[in-house]
């Protein structure tokens, strides 16, 4: 057996490959590929506030949280992506407050030509009956709208007590360097 010792370097090398391979994908046109059945919806919940403003960092200065990187695509179900797709994402602190009289942990932004969006915020905490999670709203131009949560797999117990969980919304998650790295693609149906 050899030894394979992965360098920062060879990482973003295979990052940079992997995602210059999504426009041959998203041109690869109508075949019979399909991308996850399109995500499940799930309740907005009490909280939501609209127009929200147009920023990728949720971050406050004076936050307790754990950094956080929300990162993914807005895809149709044969893989195309959504360009220009408005990704709103809110949610708790990691005390397990809404703020509901301002845009605290609230904001959104558009999907780039790719389909890809990124928000930089904290992990939200938990609060009474409900598992950690993120609120998200998502729709392109000639898609429905998607209301849904996301969750975290390393909260097995707590996603389980929570009545709106669904394991077809976990995120894909990892650390570096003292960051969490949180991943999910949203598949929209089509309007």
């Amino acid at each position: 057996m050899t030894n394979r010792i992965v360098t920062r370097r060879k990482a973003v090398a295979g990052l940079a490959a992997g995602a210059a391979a999504l426009p041959l994908l998203a041109s690869a046109g109508p075949v019979s590929r399909k991308c996850t059945p399109n995500t499940p919806a799930r309740t907005e919940g009490p909280y939501y506030t609209p127009s929200t403003p147009r920023r990728a960092d949720l971050r406050e200065p004076d936050t307790g949280g754990e950094p956080t990187v929300l990162q993914g695509f807005v895809l149709t179900p044969d893989c195309r992506p959504v360009a220009g797709a408005a990704v709103d994402l809110w949610h708790c602190d990691e005390r397990g407050r809404y703020d509901n009289e301002g845009f605290r942990y609230r904001g959104h932004q558009l999907a780039d030509a790719g389909g890809a969006f990124r928000f930089e915020t904290i992990r939200p905490g938990l609060y009474p009956r409900r598992a950690p999670h993120f609120h998200v709203k998502v729709r392109g131009g000639a898609t429905r709208l998607l209301t849904t949560q996301l969750f975290f797999p390393d909260r097995p117990y707590d996603n389980i007590g929570d009545p709106i969980y669904r394991e077809e919304l976990l995120l894909r998650l990892d650390r570096e360097d003292g960051t969490w790295l949180a991943r999910f693609d949203f598949v929209l149906a089509p309007a």
